[in-house]
């Protein structure tokens, strides 16, 4: 308990932001680990009712939970639905999210506030929110805590000494670490590079720091990493 207190004292509001996302997927996989192995174990006694409903009288929350996910397709209202509210995720983007979390096994509890912010993010800026879940992908793979050596932050590498103009006034201390925050700014910083530059490709290549790159490689991984989600979600909707 002092250590937890410890740590609340000495954390930053962006830092403790991210830890309750991490913490929020670690007990909810714990949960549903739980009920799938029960549940596996309900599968020899499928002539007992009793036994089922005891199963869901234990772990209502994981065996519903479980029960949703199997029913609801991809284009259902409830496969939409977010854990913030009345803000919900396009068909199109939940797809890409659950592709994202098969691919780099980050918990869809914790990718869901990222997307959500890169979906608002983009629509707000007139940007593919898929091309900014693509450049967080080649930039931290998905992880809050990021930090290059030259000291760009976060799921999209943010720069602070360039950009702490950009941030709220509420950001707290650390707040590139922040994912929310470090999305909202880092769509900001996107858009205006493919705006100075002309143009999507010398744009992302500003972004990522290699504008004299005459071979164009780091455009060439987030649009590859585009083109991938892009044929994730086409080859869900074929199977659907």
């Amino acid at each position: 308990m002092f250590a937890s207190q410890a740590v609340s004292r000495l954390a930053s509001p962006a830092v403790l932001r991210a830890l309750e996302f991490l913490s929020h997927a670690v007990r909810k996989g714990l949960m549903l680990a739980g009920a799938i192995f029960v549940l596996g174990l309900a599968g020899t006694y499928q002539g007992h009712s009793g036994f089922i409903d005891g199963v869901r009288a234990m772990f209502p929350a994981a065996v519903n939970a479980s029960v949703d996910d199997a029913e609801n397709t991809p284009d259902s209202p409830s496969s939409t639905m977010s854990l913030t509210g009345d803000r919900r995720l396009l068909p199109s983007m939940q797809l890409a999210l659950d592709s994202v979390a098969r691919r780099y096994r980050v918990s869809n509890e914790v990718l869901e506030p990222i997307f959500l912010a890169a979906q608002e993010s983009g629509q707000e800026l007139g940007l593919d929110p898929l091309l900014i879940i693509a450049v967080i992908g080649v930039e931290s793979g998905f992880n809050p805590f990021s930090q290059s050596v030259v000291g760009a932050q976060g799921l999209m590498q943010v720069m602070p000494r360039f950009h702490s103009d950009k941030l709220p006034e509420d950001a707290g201390t650390l707040p590139f670490f922040d994912p929310i925050i470090n999305v909202q700014i880092g769509a900001r910083i996107l858009r205006e590079s493919i705006a100075r530059n002309g143009g999507l490709v010398p744009g992302l290549q500003q972004f990522g720091g290699a504008l004299n790159d005459p071979e164009q490689r780091y455009a060439s991984k987030v649009m590859t990493e585009r083109r991938r989600l892009e044929a994730a979600l086409q080859s869900v909707k074929r199977r659907a």
